[in-house]
C-alpha cells in the first residue's frame, strides 16, 4: 500500500508532466489542420478587473491594460473597496468603474461582465502587471474556432522584503511547463486568475460564480472546445513573501478549490467523468485528482510504512520509502525551527540591533514548502466542512502590494 500511494504522488507531481514531454515530442499531442482566422479583422476585448481594496496598485494595473498594443475596454468592479480603488482607477483612465456592495470577487466579475461589451472577455487580477503584447497574444489564441479558453502565464517575483527564497516561484515554473504540455495533448487543467480570456458567448453557458481558474478550462472542454495556453501572454505579481504567508493564502485557496470539486460532481463538475475526451480525462485525473487527494496518499503511505515497520514484515523497499518520508518532515520541521531568515535577538552593533538567523538551506526550505503546500490542501477542506472561507471574505494577500 504504501509503494502504491507514493507512486501515484509521484506521478502527479512528476511522472504526468515527463510523460506529457515524450508524449508531446513523438508526435503523439493534439492534431488537426491549421486554425483560420474565425472573423475578419481584430476580435474587441473587454478586460474585467475584479479589486478590493487595491489603492496602493491600481493605477499601475490600469495603466498597463491600456498601454496595451490591442485595444481593449477596461472595467473596474469596486468589491465594496472601503478606500480610494475606485478614484485612482478612473484617474488612471479606466473606461468604466463600478462602485458595488461587498458581494465577493466572482459577483463583481459578472457586475463587470454584465457591462461589457467585447466578443471576448478578458480578466486580471488587480495585483497583476500584464507585460507589452500580452493582450494581443491572448487574442490571437481565438483566431481558432476551436478555441474557448485561454490563459496567459503569470510570474511571481520577490519583493525587497521577502523572508525566504523563491519557492513559489519554483514550483509555478514546473506549472506553467506542465501547462503547456497539457494544452499541446488536449487543453489545460487549470488556469490562473491574473491573465485569462474567454468567448463571450461562453459566459452565460458556464458555472461562473465558482473559481474561474479550476471551474472554467474543464467547462469550456465538456462544451466541445478547447482550453488553451498562450506563453506569449505574460504577467507578473509579488509573491508572498514568507513560507507561512503562502500556506495562508494557499489554505484560503484551497478552500474554495474545495467548494468547485464538491460541487455537482457528477452533474458537469470536476469529477465528473461522462463526455469528457479520454485524453482530457487522463490529464485531469493525473493534474487535478490525484493532486488534491494527495494530502491522503502521504498519510496512507505513512501510516502503511509504520505499521510494516512495527509488525517486522518490512522488506528493503518498505523501508527506503519510509525512511524518505521521514526525511522529508525532518526537513519541514528543521526550517520551521530555524525560522528561515528572519532577525532576532541583538547583533554586535550593539544594544537592540538585529541579528540575523544564518539562512537555512534550500534542501529543509523545500521540503517545509512542500509539506505546508500539500497539507494545506487538506486545510482548506476542512475549513469548507467547517463552512470556512467565504467568498465575500477575499482579501489582497498579506506583502504583496
Amino acid at each position: 500500500m504504501q509503494l502504491l500511494a507514493l507512486t501515484l504522488v509521484a506521478w502527479t507531481h512528476a511522472g504526468w508532466t515527463l510523460f506529457l514531454r515524450v508524449a508531446v515530442a513523438a508526435g503523439l499531442g493534439r492534431t488537426g489542420a491549421a486554425p483560420s482566422p474565425s472573423r475578419s479583422g481584430p476580435a474587441s476585448v473587454s478586460v474585467v478587473v475584479a479589486a478590493y481594496a487595491e489603492e496602493a496598485v491600481i493605477a499601475r494595473t490600469v495603466r498597463a491594460l491600456l498601454d496595451q498594443d490591442h485595444h481593449a475596454e477596461v472595467i473596474v468592479a469596486c468589491d465594496g473597496s472601503p478606500d480610494a480603488t475606485a478614484a485612482r482607477a478612473r484617474e488612471a483612465g479606466a473606461h468604466l468603474v463600478l462602485e458595488l456592495p461587498r458581494g465577493g470577487k466572482h459577483a463583481a466579475q459578472a457586475a463587470g461582465v454584465a457591462r461589457a461589451s467585447g466578443e471576448l472577455l478578458a480578466f486580471c487580477d488587480a495585483n497583476a502587471t500584464w507585460e507589452p503584447g500580452a493582450l494581443s497574444a491572448l487574442v490571437a489564441a481565438f483566431e481558432d474556432p476551436a478555441v474557448g479558453y485561454a490563459c496567459g502565464h503569470v510570474t511571481f517575483v520577490r519583493g525587497g522584503d521577502a523572508e525566504v527564497p523563491n519557492q513559489e516561484g519554483a514550483y509555478w515554473a514546473l506549472e506553467l511547463a506542465t501547462r503547456r504540455l497539457e494544452s499541446a495533448w488536449h487543453s489545460v487543467t487549470a488556469g490562473n486568475g491574473a491573465i485569462y480570456a474567454l468567448r463571450a458567448a461562453l459566459w452565460p453557458l458556464l458555472r461562473t460564480d465558482l473559481g474561474h481558474d479550476l471551474a472554467l478550462p474543464h467547462q469550456v472542454v465538456r462544451h466541445g472546445l478547447l482550453a488553451v495556453d498562450v506563453p506569449g501572454a505574460r504577467a507578473h505579481e509579488l509573491m508572498v513573501p514568507s513560507l507561512e504567508g503562502e500556506w495562508r493564502r494557499k489554505r484560503r485557496m484551497m478552500a474554495r478549490m474545495w467548494g468547485v470539486v464538491a460541487r455537482d460532481p457528477l452533474a458537469g463538475g470536476l469529477l465528473d467523468p461522462r463526455g469528457l475526451p479520454p485524453r482530457y480525462l487522463l490529464a485531469l485525473a493525473s493534474h487535478r485528482w490525484l493532486r488534491y487527494a494527495s494530502p491522503a496518499l502521504h498519510v496512507v503511505a505513512l501510516a502503511s510504512g509504520l505499521r510494516a515497520v512495527a509488525r517486522g514484515g518490512a522488506g528493503r523497499v518498505d523501508r527506503a520509502l519510509l525512511a524518505s518520508q521521514l526525511t522529508l518532515l525532518a526537513g519541514a520541521a528543521a526550517a520551521g525551527a530555524g525560522g528561515g531568515t528572519k532577525r532576532e535577538g541583538v547583533g554586535a552593533g550593539g544594544a537592540g540591533a538585529p541579528r540575523a538567523r544564518p539562512p537555512l538551506r534550500k534542501g529543509p526550505l523545500l521540503c517545509r514548502y512542500y509539506v505546508l503546500m500539500t497539507a494545506s490542501i487538506a486545510a482548506g477542506g476542512l475549513d469548507r466542512l467547517r463552512g470556512g472561507a467565504p467568498e465575500a471574505g477575499w482579501s489582497p494577500p498579506e506583502g504583496t502590494r
